[in-house]
């Protein structure tokens, strides 16, 4: 009885093999992407509009109706969770600082590299792109800015060229939130919210470089109204203010310190920079300065003829020769470590990776857990809702101060943005007020530019503070294009339809980073190295037909009845070109064969596994199992 259930299980999971193989690829896929759409559909029909803050309920007993023990079991509880969410926001900050130290280690050396080559930073495209590689590839729009601010006080950049490239770091910076929106890719809802509120600070950087590089370009509108105030103020040398990385640094730098003076020694041209390492050995040195008799080549060599003589064969001189003691060696854990500076970044980029990405992961399971009931209502009811009437206007400028603060306070714009977007995901923080909050992070950042600038010497410090207030200029200008009038918050519409795209084709996220902050700078770059003819010989047809695409697609929305009848829908491109859904297919096409290699790996185990016991009916240890095999034996015969 057993072995005929065995044989006719066996002949079900033949028949299953054959049936799956034997599938076309194509009906898979729709099968598939019909699922998808269902899935869409149905949670279209639960929620008329997706971008409605959802409701979250309180499943949990409600506080009435607890006794004095599980009130203050409740209350511990919540206190508790508080506690561990403040230290997972610590945890996440602190990954962020480490993040950023092992990009520097794995690309710092060739981000010096990339801006000693001062006849491409004079090329304002060339310069803006340079500012967004640079910023990618140490992770932090301060210590890419502070290399400029090194360079222009050095005298290897006049302020006017270092202007496109300080443009360039803000875009650079935007990349982190929208890398912590992949986090939550999970659900599609909770994906949808994330991913347009941590773009909306994309799209506000790149229209805002859009509209004012040329005008830069142009007029040297920035450059103009920053030297006018350096010359309008006496400004005095000051100190830069540590906030949170009084609290910060205690973990971070047992972990790993930098020696930033590297990367603006190999960017300033300075040779010996290139040979040392990154990772700071010691903490505490001293530099002792004195006049020592120096031998030198000739008399030509000598540092005055009155301070020259001969002795026999040797020229000597007086000369100021330095000598560097080393006194106290740092104690982070790699100070001993016999590794390069790429092997470390490596090591410390998983780790922070890791630790980020669980840290926000536990975050949002957090938040979602403490974020019921009556303390979620009050909470949004908080951060959503506007003043009465006529006074409504005044609440988003309120929350630009409010973000310009918190990132004043935590001294990074993508820590602040990276931890508003799982409250956008999870619908605490709509994206109407996600996005003033976002362009106030952008002020604090510059904020804090400004306050470092003035710490610098007072022979630099005019040239360092007008970076600085270019830098807040730039930002000011933005807002004020693209927040003050309701039109125009483009930035809050372009995110709102690229979550909706994300939504349907996740894999969309992906694609859209990598062309985004990748391939699109590495073109133009390209193009900027092959000079201004092949620029604008490439760049100006693609950027006309990229013009014409938008204003038909506006039209079509809008004004159907102005295009010819051709224009009035892109059904007479092939879909591939005016549609993701065929692309959709591809990508389920290539996850289904991924997922039929896998299953075909299993039934090839499963089989070999049946052929060892049928060769082998003593490798089951089971004598019933061989039974059956010998009785599958005669029944092939």
């Amino acid at each position: 009885m057993d072995s005929s259930h065995r044989q006719q299980s066996m002949a079900d999971q033949d028949k299953f093999k054959d049936d799956h193989h034997q599938k076309p690829a194509k009906e898979k896929a729709d099968a598939s992407a019909a699922h998808s759409t269902v899935t869409l559909t149905k949670e279209e029909q639960e929620d008329s509009d997706p971008w409605d803050l959802p409701e979250l309920r309180d499943t949990g007993v409600p506080w009435s109706a607890l006794d004095t023990r599980g009130k203050l079991l409740r209350v511990l509880a919540s206190v508790a969770k508080l506690v561990v969410l403040l230290g997972l926001l610590y945890l996440f900050i602190c990954s962020l600082d480490i993040l950023s130290s092992a990009f520097q280690l794995v690309g710092g050396k060739a981000a010096g590299d990339i801006f000693q080559d001062n006849s491409v930073l004079s090329n304002p495209l060339a310069g803006l792109v340079i500012g967004v590689l640079v910023t990618l590839l140490v992770q932090s729009s301060s210590t890419s800015s502070s290399i400029v601010v090194s360079m222009v006080s050095s005298g290897l950049l006049t302020v006017q060229v270092a202007v496109p490239i300080i443009m360039g770091t803000n875009i650079g910076t935007s990349v982190t939130n929208t890398l912590v929106a992949m986090t939550q890719a999970g659900e599609r809802s909770t994906f949808r919210r994330a991913f347009a509120g941590a773009t909306v600070h994309d799209f506000f950087n790149w229209l805002s470089v859009l509209v004012l590089l040329p005008l830069e370009v142009a007029s040297g509108y920035l450059y103009v109204v920053t030297k006018l105030i350096i010359d309008s103020f006496h400004l005095e040398s000051g100190e830069a203010p540590d906030l949170l990385n009084v609290i910060t640094d205690v973990l971070t730098e047992s972990i790993i310190e930098l020696d930033d003076s590297v990367i603006k020694g190999i960017a300033t041209g300075d040779p010996e920079a290139r040979n040392k390492s990154l990772i700071k050995r010691w903490c505490q040195t001293f530099t002792n300065t004195s006049l020592m008799n120096v031998t030198v080549p000739g008399p030509d060599n000598c540092t005055s003829p009155s301070l020259c003589w001969v002795d026999g064969n040797d020229t000597f001189t007086l000369k100021n020769v330095s000598e560097t003691y080393y006194i106290k060696k740092c104690t982070h854990l790699f100070v001993d470590v016999n590794l390069s500076d790429l092997a470390v970044g490596l090591i410390l980029l998983a780790l922070s990776l890791l630790v980020l990405c669980s840290c926000l992961i536990l975050i949002v399971k957090l938040l979602n857990s403490m974020l019921k009931g009556q303390v979620a209502a009050v909470i949004k009811k908080i951060l959503n809702t506007d003043f009465p009437f006529p006074f409504g206007w005044v609440t988003g400028y309120i929350a630009i101060l409010v973000g310009a603060g918190m990132t004043f306070i935590v001294q990074s714009s993508s820590v602040f943005t990276s931890a508003i977007t799982p409250l956008v995901g999870i619908g605490v923080i709509s994206i109407e007020r996600a996005y003033p909050l976002s362009l106030g992070s952008n002020i604090g950042t510059t904020t804090t530019a400004i306050l470092a600038a003035m710490a610098s010497p007072g022979e630099t410090l005019g040239n360092a503070l007008q970076i600085a207030l270019v830098h807040f200029l730039f930002n000011i200008s933005g807002i004020i294009l693209w927040y003050p009038i309701p039109f125009t918050r483009l930035p809050i519409r372009l995110a709102k339809g690229l979550g909706d795209i994300t939504a349907s084709y996740r894999w969309f996220a992906g694609v859209y980073i990598i062309c985004c902050f990748f391939v699109l700078p590495l073109f133009i770059f390209s193009l900027s190295l092959a000079g201004w003819q092949v620029l604008a010989g490439v760049g100006v047809p693609l950027l006309v037909l990229l013009i014409a695409v938008i204003a038909v697609n506006v039209l079509q929305t809008r004004r159907p009845g102005w295009l010819p009848a051709p224009l009035r829908s892109w059904d007479f491109l092939p879909r591939w070109a005016h549609s993701l859904e065929p692309w959709d297919r591809v990508v389920g096409v290539c996850t289904a064969n991924c997922c039929c290699c896998c299953k075909c790996c299993q039934f090839a185990a499963e089989d070999q596994g049946r052929a060892a016991a049928y060769d082998n009916p003593a490798m089951s240890g089971d004598k019933e199992a061989g039974t059956d095999v010998e009785i599958l034996k005669m029944t092939s015969l």
